[in-house]
């Protein structure tokens, strides 16, 4: 057999692809100003772009998303040209799945896509034949909503196969809930079609983290491939974004499947939480804020709790102010936000007040210990003590 035999035969046995998902091109975050939200906006149709190079890189045949590229089918004019430009610089073979941000109604943008050579819309359960020996099939939405679990739908047409089958699908295989959802994945189910040969690869999409499903290793969500909401960093707490920003290159021969996570995301989107008693903790928290790398592609919202005197308050407000221009965004999280002012006996001696502004010092005082929850006295309190620092 000759060495392009050889090459012929590895690849009617093997194929190596792109999986991402969850673009939602054309999302908005209300917690990003104008010129935020603007480089938010263009890095998730860049991210059409990245995932070219990868694909390239990596000499994957082609890309699958499975579902969501849009955030919804009525988009401006500039968003979704510029959107499919970037899927028509691709200039490969790319699969596009409608999920339940973009299901395929009257009104859809795949209607334009389908018009880009090379780009496929897996419309309803047609088997699409790649090359000899290799096939893709999808489930897709048909409205926002599904009523039934559409991948088990797709599954019932098909019969095992000798050749390399990719599936995909678009939804939740766990209920986050108690409540019953029809629309759920059998996992189940799943796994019966890929020990028989029906499928040999599930990409699904819909959860914006990376991550596989059931036990076989063969059903993965590929997770957002730009970050669009929060990883809290809290040990004690769970759930988020904890692995968004990511592509996967998959590679399968029959029965046999490896995956592999390739980081392509710019955002980072963290929750941060901290107890403040003392200038030391004051400062940990700023320099861990001062230590992100690209602050104008960072989100941080965040939770202080603790007592703190006036000066640490000083330290905390004027040290977050220097920082809050240069985020994409650094908001406080009222939810699990708590400090209480205390001033200490020495700083109330150092205002140097003497009649009515002791007074209204000492009413402050009174009114923030009784009521640490009051902005307004917090504020107030703040304010008078800055101002007999000036003077």
């Amino acid at each position: 057999m000759s060495q392009l035999d050889d090459e012929m035969a590895v690849m009617t046995t093997q194929i190596k692809f792109l999986h991402s998902s969850d673009l939602q091109i054309g999302m908005t975050r209300w917690f990003l100003s104008d010129e935020a939200q603007a480089r938010f906006d263009d890095d998730r149709i860049r991210a059409i772009e990245k995932m070219g190079e990868v694909a390239r890189a990596q000499q994957c045949e082609f890309i699958v998303l499975a579902g969501d590229v849009f955030e919804q089918n009525s988009l401006e004019q500039r968003t979704s040209g510029r959107a499919l430009e970037a899927l028509r610089s691709l200039k490969m073979p790319v699969f596009l799945l409608p999920g339940n941000h973009d299901p395929l109604t009257a009104d859809s943008l795949f209607y334009r896509a389908e018009a880009i050579e090379g780009v496929t819309v897996l419309a309803d359960n047609t088997i699409h034949e790649l090359r000899p020996g290799v096939e893709i099939v999808g489930a897709p939405l048909l409205n926002k909503t599904a009523a039934t679990d559409l991948v088990a739908q797709m599954l019932d047409t098909l019969e095992p196969t000798t050749a390399i089958r990719i599936a995909v699908g678009h939804g939740q295989a766990e209920a986050r809930t108690t409540d019953h959802r029809a629309d759920l994945i059998d996992l189940g189910n799943v796994e019966d079609k890929l020990r028989d040969g029906t499928i040999d690869y599930l990409a699904l999409g819909d959860t914006h983290s990376a991550q596989p499903v059931g036990t076989s290793g063969k059903m993965w969500f590929s997770g957002a491939p730009e970050t669009t909401d929060f990883h809290d960093l809290d040990p004690e707490k769970t759930g988020g974004e904890v692995n968004s920003g990511k592509v996967l290159v998959v590679e399968v021969s029959k029965g046999e499947v490896a995956v592999e996570e390739v980081e392509i995301g710019k955002w980072t989107f963290h929750a941060l939480s901290r107890e403040i008693s003392s200038s030391a903790d004051a400062e940990e928290f700023l320099e861990t804020l001062r230590a992100y790398p690209d602050k104008s592609r960072t989100v941080i919202k965040y939770g202080l709790q603790g007592t703190i005197s006036l000066e640490i308050n000083r330290q905390l407000e004027e040290g977050l102010a220097s920082l809050e221009d240069v985020f994409a965004s650094l908001k406080p999280r009222e939810r699990t936000t708590d400090l209480v002012l205390e001033p200490g006996a020495e700083e109330i001696d150092q205002m140097a007040l003497s009649g009515y502004a002791a007074e209204v010092a000492l009413e402050l005082v009174d009114a923030v210990s009784q009521n640490p929850g009051s902005e307004v006295d917090r504020d107030a309190l703040n304010l008078l003590f800055r101002l007999s620092r000036e003077s």
